[in-house]
């Protein structure tokens, strides 16, 4: 008989010589699932075994003893069924020789008898062996062992990886439309958390909404109406609801099919944005769904989760429900006592318990604070960690003397600004550390980036070594050539033409083999491409500085090829994305930050208008003005192509509408994400080149190339843009001289008053604009340029709440600097779900 199997029998035998009181186990018999289950598996017992006896177990002790006799003898039997050999009688003197410390007792008997006793027996008449076990001593292991005050030695139930189907009521089917919405195991679920909540106990009246609020409302459907809009080719939907102190209209664009989905006298529940229009107040496209009648009447806060096809709400609630209830409490709490008792919050449990299923909107909010204090805690521990690892080797020194630095200054053809200036002083001290510098320059769009790494580059080559300035485009990769070499050559350069050269795809294949050998050679001082410049077969003699732009995405596997390329060579992060304070600490922490927040003197802040869908023919009229005065425009657009699930105007169709009707004496160029490489670099060039007088575009422009002579932005579809992303866009014009205009036009007249838009509108400072985005979107804004640096990624924390990342970083920080590889035997359990957090180090946050 399996070894798992034969410890079973001997705690059932224990627990009947001890007349069913729940004594066999410290703790209650229900402890053993802690670690039975994980023997069982590995001893391959069926998982419906496994699933009985943790079923039986678990509701052990709220049964008589009477009732506890009845329950341990059928499930034995039930075993027997599956395993015929655990109906034997054991033969004397048999033992576990497996677990030789969780052994309880020699039975020399049947499992379990057929009458149960319904007294304990007398001390005199208990067997010596179970005498033995009634005295106090420590039970077999259970999944948090104390070594130290706060320390966990093992990890979470082995069950938690089980596959859903091993509860009641999944089969196959359902565990593979559960998967898509990312539940694969026991333990995906617990982690599952809802989108929203719908408190029935303290439900808002519609007569009490105000503009601007985002709330949840619950109506019954008084009228449902379907219109044609843009003549016909598109359909709005129209719902009145009231919940009895007044109605709420809700307009639904281009779903049609909702009309045959919404009926009168249906209550629903609506969440979304409280908007106004004509003086009503109104929602645009909220998400909804239908209301359970028993929902209403529970008087508690119910979760609602996302769904998927053949998924309702209430089944899958109910399915929570089972889950978090007997799993939430048995989840081990990897976060160190003292780290969780300094920090002020609930212990894992009880916030796993509150975020599915809360008593109060307190709870709830400490669960919440909780879960999300783990992420940023292991976020920080990370980032951390990748900062010493990086600073524990040494690196070459690269001194300059003030003489130097003031002759190079001098041949600039501008003056620095402080911001640069300031910038330039800590890139200077760090390539004089004898560490590695690991420096993020973020500056707005035209805050002057591009001299400050090509004044490094100056350092590093004045002393003989190399630099790689590594773009994400080819574009940008040409731009940067042609400004470095105008920076650092000529008459006071430092440098000749020829020990500047650009490697890119386009490069011919001759002129790529002197380019490899010029860096083999160390003739070659500076080389400008993409990223391909450090892969093979590019070999350098001494790579001591690496420039990296716009790439966040540089990860472990290219910082490990760059350090192969030099040794230990010093790295500079440069980003045109202002990032507000909280997100940089959090994020960012890795890197040491210089923020160049000054624009050079002589530029004109662009002129920006919002101007409503009907004022269009304005916006036409303003742009051919330019065009006429030798300027040229862009026309940006959300979409490539026309969709019948979200209402925008879209490049591809506009284009054609432009190109032979509005603008037929003009010449267009059109960029899209689905253009091959090749002839997007085409339609950039030739805009550059001046060959087009208006480029139609989607968002693949916002990182482009340098087009001073462009002056208009036009942005169709503007409201589906965040605050960062239209700056960007906003800061591919006013690059030269000329007054230059951005004007944004919204999808439809209800948008005209978008918060960002008029944001835009107000103010040209990317950091102010970017606290604004991070307020209105959150952060994925940000954390798309990051969010391969982790596998689970933030799902409960706010890149906003900066008193919460201040508490996590504290704590991360305390126990960074006494453990910060969690060597230590009371970190063992924290060590596992930091690696679970970071894929295992399989990303790199810079």
């Amino acid at each position: 008989m399996q070894p798992s199997l034969e410890k079973l029998r001997k705690f059932f035998r224990l627990e009947h010589e001890n007349g069913y009181n729940n004594i066999a186990i410290i703790g209650g018999l229900a402890k053993m699932l802690d670690y039975w289950e994980g023997d069982a598996r590995a001893d391959g017992i069926q998982e419906e075994v496994i699933q009985a006896v943790i079923q039986r177990l678990r509701s052990y002790d709220g049964l008589s003893p009477q009732s506890r006799a009845d329950a341990l003898r059928g499930l034995w039997k039930r075993i027997g069924e599956t395993y015929p050999e655990a109906q034997q009688k054991p033969k004397n003197g048999t033992s576990n020789r497996r677990h030789p410390t969780n052994s309880v007792v020699e039975e020399k008997s049947e499992v379990i008898e057929q009458r149960p006793r319904p007294e304990p027996h007398p001390r005199e008449s208990v067997p010596r062996e179970v005498q033995r076990q009634e005295r106090p001593q420590r039970p077999a292991p259970p999944p948090r062992s104390e070594v130290t005050p706060g320390a966990k030695a093992s990890g979470t139930p082995a069950a938690l990886d089980a596959k859903l189907t091993v509860l009641q009521g999944i089969g196959p089917k359902h565990a593979e439309t559960l998967g898509k919405l990312g539940m694969q195991t026991l333990g995906d679920m617990l982690y599952y958390y809802p989108r929203r909540y719908d408190d029935y106990s303290s439900l808002k009246p519609i007569k009490d909404l105000f503009y601007g609020e985002q709330v949840t409302v619950i109506g019954t459907i008084q009228s449902v109406h379907s219109r044609p809009i843009r003549g016909g080719k598109a359909t709005i939907i129209e719902v009145i609801i009231s919940d009895g102190t007044a109605g709420l209209r809700l307009s639904f664009f281009n779903q049609p099919w909702l009309a045959n989905r919404f009926k009168a006298g249906d209550a629903i529940s609506v969440s979304g944005k409280v908007d106004q229009y004509l003086g009503r107040l109104v929602m645009n496209s909220p998400d909804w769904e239908s209301v359970e009648v028993e929902s209403l009447h529970t008087n508690r806060i119910v979760p609602v989760y996302s769904l998927t096809e053949r998924i309702t709400q209430k089944w899958l609630r109910n399915v929570m429900k089972q889950v978090v209830e007997y799993w939430a409490p048995r989840v081990v709490d990897a976060l160190p006592e003292s780290t969780r008792i300094s920090a002020h919050l609930p212990t894992l449990p009880e916030a796993l318990i509150n975020i599915h299923f809360p008593d109060s909107q307190e709870k709830l909010t400490a669960a919440r604070e909780r879960l999300a204090f783990d992420e940023i805690f292991y976020l920080q521990m990370g980032v951390l960690r990748q900062k010493i690892d990086w600073k524990s080797v040494e690196a070459r020194r690269f001194p300059v003397s003030d003489e130097w630095l003031d002759a190079r200054l001098k041949s600039l053809p501008f003056t620095l600004t402080n911001a640069q200036q300031n910038a330039l002083k800590d890139i200077r001290a760090d390539l004089d550390s004898g560490k590695p510098m690991n420096r993020l320059i973020q500056g707005d769009v035209g805050s002057g980036k591009t001299v400050v790494a090509a004044l490094a580059a100056a350092i590093v080559a004045n002393n003989g070594a190399q630099t790689a300035i590594m773009s994400p485009t080819s574009i940008l990769a040409e731009q940067h050539y042609r400004n470095f070499t105008g920076l650092l050559t000529g008459e006071n350069g430092t440098l000749n033409p020829g020990e500047i050269r650009l490697l890119v795809g386009d490069t011919p294949e001759p002129e790529k083999d002197v380019i490899r050998a010029g860096l083999a050679d160390g003739s070659i001082k500076i080389v400008i491409g993409t990223h391909a410049i450090i892969e093979e077969p590019v070999a350098f003699q001494e790579l001591q500085l690496a420039v990296i732009d716009e790439q966040h995405r540089f990860g472990v596997e290219q910082r490990a090829a760059l350090r192969t390329k030099g040794t230990n060579p010093h790295l500079l992060v440069m980003t045109a994305t202002p990032i507000p304070r909280s997100l940089a600490l959090t994020l960012y922490g890795d890197l040491d930050l210089s923020v160049i927040d000054e624009m050079p003197a002589g530029r004109m802040p662009v002129n920006t208008y919002v101007l409503r869908p009907q004022e269009r023919e304005r916006a036409f009229t303003l742009l051919r003005g330019q065009i006429t005065d030798g300027k040229q425009a862009f026309i940006i657009y959300p979409l490539i192509e026309e969709s019948d699930k979200i209402e925008a105007r879209a490049a591809v169709d506009d284009y054609e509408t432009l190109s032979k009707e509005v603008f037929p004496d003009l010449k267009l160029g059109l960029l899209h994400g689905r253009m091959r490489p090749q002839e997007k670099d085409d339609a950039m060039l030739k805009f550059r080149d001046r060959k087009y007088h208006i480029l139609v575009s989607t968002t693949v422009i916002e990182v482009g190339v340098d087009v001073p002579n462009a002056t208009v932005m036009l942005i169709e579809g503007a409201d589906r843009f965040g605050l960062a992303q239209l700056h960007q866009l906003r800061g591919r014009v006013g690059r030269g001289s000329d007054q230059s205009y951005c004007l944004l036009i919204p999808t439809h007249e209800d948008a005209a008053e978008n918060e960002r838009l008029r944001a835009m509108a107000e103010s040209n400072d990317g950091f102010v604009l970017a606290e604004k985005d991070l307020q209105q979107r959150g952060p994925g804004e940000f954390l798309g340029t990051r969010q391969s640096g982790y596998s689970s990624g933030l799902r409960m924390a706010s890149i906003t709440d900066v008193k919460l990342i201040e508490r996590a970083r504290v704590q991360a920080q305390t126990l960074f600097e006494r453990d910060p590889y969690l060597q230590q035997p009371e970190h063992a359990l924290l060590a596992e779900a930091f690696g679970r957090f970071w894929g295992e180090g399989k990303g790199d946050v810079s």
